[in-house]
């Protein structure tokens, strides 16, 4: 039993079975043994390689897309541009290099990550070296003014609750000690949960739902400082539209794990319900609607910048830019599991790649 198993361990043989959210919320960041606090998950030494670790292209567009959100909304100045979870500062560092060229851009714009880790931090300060970030541990600390926002796998690192329907109601997924003294999981006795009354619908029992209690509340923040102040946010992850089943994954040492067996030495995640977030944001601005990675970076030209870009390559270069292109935009890869919204002040046109 490593360190923070046992020290679980010890809290739920004094006050019981916790939810999987405080579980998870644990496994990732305790300041000590915390996954994120720890140790580097990201790039091909970590669990695993995000899309800007894989091309400069998916960075690339994704600021262009950006910067012409900031030029249709009259170049507001100054602004936040804003990234929630930059890992290693890779995507950062590619939109403020696809940006540098638009005029008065990076002028008005005023760096801001969120980012609780100070070991995150740190490799984010190396990698945005020239620029002067401002780090938040939370986004409720952002500064009131137009808000330039990407995530890109941000959310599905946010702690869930599981739920299981129940002829009487939903039983929790709860992580306890078995005889042994080990954690274990187990389910709550079923209950009515108000919850998830609007779920009764379209489930049945046996079947399972997962809640982000973060993610609503971030999201309604979000939303009302861009319908205040104008901005946009780019969302990207991996998930769908309605949650139903059970997604919660472990990876350690880059393969699939228990969640149980390595507190802290692995990531722990589940997919993002689109319509959830989507449902937070509507009432105070406009949601785009949820499409594929692929379709947007399509949408963007990718293909004709993949083509720019391999002009100068030869050998095993090109052969890797061919193959992180197919890994973005592939349906068979993260082209289709990857999923993108949009949020923009009402009347404002949606940025591109989410228009069409």
């Amino acid at each position: 039993m490593n360190p923070l198993a046992r020290l679980l361990a010890r809290r739920i043989a004094a006050t019981g079975p916790i939810c999987l959210a405080d579980y998870m919320a644990d496994c990732l960041l305790h300041p000590e043994y915390g996954y994120y606090t720890s140790r580097e998950p990201f790039g091909r030494q970590g669990d695993f390689i995000t899309a800007p670790e894989i091309s400069q292209m998916f960075g690339e567009l994704v600021g262009l897309a950006l910067a012409q959100s900031w030029l249709e909304q009259g170049s507001p100045a100054p602004f936040a541009l804003v990234e929630l979870g930059p890992g290693r500062g890779t995507l950062m560092a590619d939109i403020l290099r696809a940006t540098r060229m638009v005029p008065g851009f990076h002028r008005a714009l005023r760096l801001h990550l969120v980012e609780a880790a100070p070991r995150m931090r740190a490799l984010q300060a190396d990698a945005l070296r020239g620029h002067e970030p401002t780090w938040h541990d939370s986004p409720a600390t952002l500064p009131e003014m137009p808000l330039l926002l990407v995530a890109n796998e941000f959310f599905d690192a946010l702690p869930i609750r599981q739920f299981r329907r129940h002829e009487r109601g939903w039983r929790e997924l709860q992580v306890t000690l078995d005889a042994d003294g080990a954690l274990a999981f187990a389910l709550s006795e079923p209950a009515p949960l108000a919850l998830l009354d609007h779920r009764l619908k379209d489930t049945r029992p046996g079947d399972i739902v997962e809640h982000r209690p973060a993610a609503g509340p971030l999201i309604e923040a979000l939303a009302g400082s861009i319908a205040r102040h104008g901005g946009v946010a780019l969302l990207f992850d991996y998930g769908g539209w309605r949650s139903l089943g059970d997604t919660l994954q472990a990876l350690h040492r880059q393969a699939p794990d228990h969640p149980l067996a390595h507190p802290g030495q692995a990531d722990l995640t589940a997919h993002v319900d689109f319509e959830a977030l989507s449902q937070a944001a509507a009432p105070l601005l406009t949601v785009t609607p949820m499409i594929t990675q692929g379709t947007f970076l399509h949408r963007l030209g990718i293909g004709a910048r993949a083509r720019k870009l391999a002009e100068s390559l030869r050998g095993e270069a090109l052969e890797s830019h061919l193959a992180a292109f197919h890994r973005l935009t592939d349906p068979s890869e993260m082209g289709t599991l990857f999923k993108t919204i949009a949020l923009h002040p009402k009347g404002a046109p949606p940025p591109p790649g989410h228009g069409g």
